[in-house]
């Protein structure tokens, strides 16, 4: 499944070309030429997960784009800001935005496509780690520990609860966690309790 990028750059002819070359990398790409209508895609839309921003555009630039797209959090959309800026001190403001990678104007299609691979990369490591965690939030909710030392009468086996309240080990075991019981009889008791029955039994066997 080809991966969602999204381009917003206002002028025509990088736009075209960036779109040529997304393309030919195989990404599903959506093009718009304003900061505005990049931000109501991300927004709204969960399977973008690439962006290019130009710095410079009307409606939001690039760097407003950014502060508003890790400020909504949710699904990461790894974002390359595209600048003719390449000061230090540019290239810092961009990614204390929330930029993770920057690439200056006339781009080189070369180096565009080796960081929108590292991109991709980081994109899918993060998909499978928020996977992992929503699946360990699962079995958590599903799992209740019994914790510290637990009471247990010696001779019935009894646990003590809450207020001093005294209750049969399967009962407590199954108010305090998700197992449930069904009951059955072992060799020993069933010699012990039922002779006559475990006798037939093991002439069966």
């Amino acid at each position: 499944m080809s991966m969602r990028a999204l381009i917003a750059e206002d002028d025509a002819v990088s736009r075209r070309l960036l779109e040529a070359t997304l393309v030919g990398l195989g990404y599903d790409v959506t093009s718009v030429e304003d900061g505005t209508r990049a931000w109501e895609i991300l927004r709204v839309e969960k399977g973008v997960q690439l962006a290019v921003l130009d710095w410079m555009m009307p409606g939001h630039d690039g760097i407003e784009v950014c502060r508003r797209l890790r400020q909504r959090g949710g699904p990461y959309v790894y974002v390359i800001l595209l600048t003719a800026r390449d000061r230090t001190e540019d290239v810092v403001i961009g990614l204390d935005a929330g930029a993770d990678d920057y690439v200056t104007k006339p781009f080189d299609a070369q180096e565009l496509r080796s960081r929108l691979r590292a991109g991709e990369r980081i994109v899918r490591l993060e998909s499978g780690l928020a996977q992992k965690v929503s699946e360990l939030e699962d079995t958590l909710a599903h799992v209740k520990k019994l914790e510290g030392l637990l009471p247990i009468c010696m001779h019935c086996k009894m646990i003590r609860a809450e207020g001093n309240d005294w209750q049969r080990l399967e009962v407590y075991i199954q108010s305090h966690s998700d197992a449930s019981f069904t009951h059955s009889l072992c060799d020993a008791c069933a010699g012990k309790y039922y002779p006559e029955t475990s006798a037939r039994v093991a002439k069966v066997r």
